[in-house]
């Protein structure tokens, strides 16, 4: 797989721009905020409709734009496919399949399958426990695009309940007799743990099938200073690493029952996926507050190449971006990581400086100013 053709009109600080890739190495060079930043995110939402730099849509629009377009096309076994994505503030983005309108943007996940290492990166290893959640999230539905509806159903039924919750909440406190109407909680705790045990038994076999990539990643990125390892830290107790779905929504279940009292208290809902959480060490420590900065940086790179080399051995040969990547390697894991995704399918690398990329990946070179995209080979 890889994306022949992409175009931008209106999104971030391009007004209109087309670039034709090639498959293999691909390296865009530019001074820092020129755009090339923009262009492996727009490529990065194609494939989660999601932006790995910013939380809402607002800021993908050029200002002065209401609305931003991107569309790429993309070759998959001899065949391209374009696709088209309208990005609209505030309102529902719409998504063309091969010209043919798509009935929900998310149904072209999938149709791009890409994956994304960029400098924010470095939060999977020191950030909140949400980074890693969705790094898992956005890896599951990669793998298996219907995942992406699981997530949404389950993002919608903890949006209500805590609305119910903090409905209850707010009325304890103002004196309310009653404390809220909580009589559809117990409908809105059968979602959860329905929805809940999907969304946590995927991740419970992601999270098994990605450990042996993990600690093969950063060895060959670190050159075996130190051994990294994952485990998955549910909110709920678990007999066993099961991923039963039965098994898992019994333990939801008896851990809402549980929480009760404490999610009337506090307004919110305390069990569930959305407070698991992903636990990376290295050696037997958490590398989170113990790794120093080289080793945060190996293990955010590691997790992205793990999710890579799972992809390709499932059998999909994603798209590799790796964004401003080698300027904060030393030479010895530049030519490392050089070494590593050298074969892949189609890589794109940006770069500030032209010589931070090493040699054995000097493929289709691009230089990139504001507003513009330039072959020049």
């Amino acid at each position: 797989m890889y994306v022949r053709r992409l175009e931008l009109v209106d999104f971030r600080s391009y007004e209109r721009v087309g670039v034709d890739l090639e498959p293999g190495p691909n390296v865009l060079t530019g001074a820092n905020g020129v755009g090339k930043t923009n262009l492996a995110e727009a490529l990065g939402y194609v494939a989660t409709l999601d932006s790995h730099r910013v939380a809402t849509d607002a800021p993908l629009v050029r200002l002065g734009a209401t609305s931003a377009v991107i569309r790429c096309a993309v070759v998959h076994d001899g065949r391209e496919l374009l696709i088209e994505l309208e990005i609209v503030p505030g309102k529902a983005n719409r998504a063309r399949l091969g010209r043919s309108p798509a009935r929900r943007a998310r149904d072209v996940i999938g149709a791009l399958r890409l994956v994304l290492f960029a400098p924010e990166d470095l939060e999977l290893v020191r950030g909140d426990p949400a980074e890693r959640r969705r790094y898992l999230d956005d890896l599951l539905v990669l793998r298996q695009p219907r995942y992406a509806g699981v997530r949404a159903d389950y993002e919608r039924v903890v949006k209500q309940r805590n609305a119910l919750l903090r409905t209850a909440y707010l009325a304890r406190k103002t004196g309310g007799s009653r404390g809220g109407d909580l009589s559809t909680l117990v409908v809105w705790d059968a979602h959860l743990a329905q929805h809940g045990s999907e969304l946590l038994a995927g991740r419970l076999e992601l999270v098994a099938a990605l450990t042996p990539h993990v600690a093969k990643a950063y060895d060959a990125v670190a050159a075996g200073a130190g051994a990294a390892g994952i485990a998955y830290r549910p909110s709920v107790e678990l007999t066993g690493p099961t991923a039963d779905r039965a098994v898992l929504a019994e333990a939801l279940t008896a851990a809402l029952a549980e929480s009760r009292s404490a999610e009337i208290e506090r307004g919110t809902t305390l069990v569930g996926p959305h407070r698991d959480d992903l636990v990376l060490t290295l050696g037997p420590l958490p590398a989170k507050g113990y790794a120093s900065h080289g080793e945060s940086w190996s293990y955010a790179l590691a997790l992205r190449l793990a999710g890579y080399d799972l992809l390709r051995a499932d059998g999909i040969e994603p798209v590799l971006v790796l964004d401003d990547v080698f300027a904060e390697l030393d030479a010895g894991r530049r030519e490392r990581l050089a070494e590593l995704v050298g074969g892949a399918g189609q890589l794109l690398v940006t770069c500030a400086v032209d010589d931070d990329v090493p040699a054995a990946l000097r493929g289709a070179r691009y230089a990139v100013s504001d507003g513009t995209v330039r072959r020049v080979d």
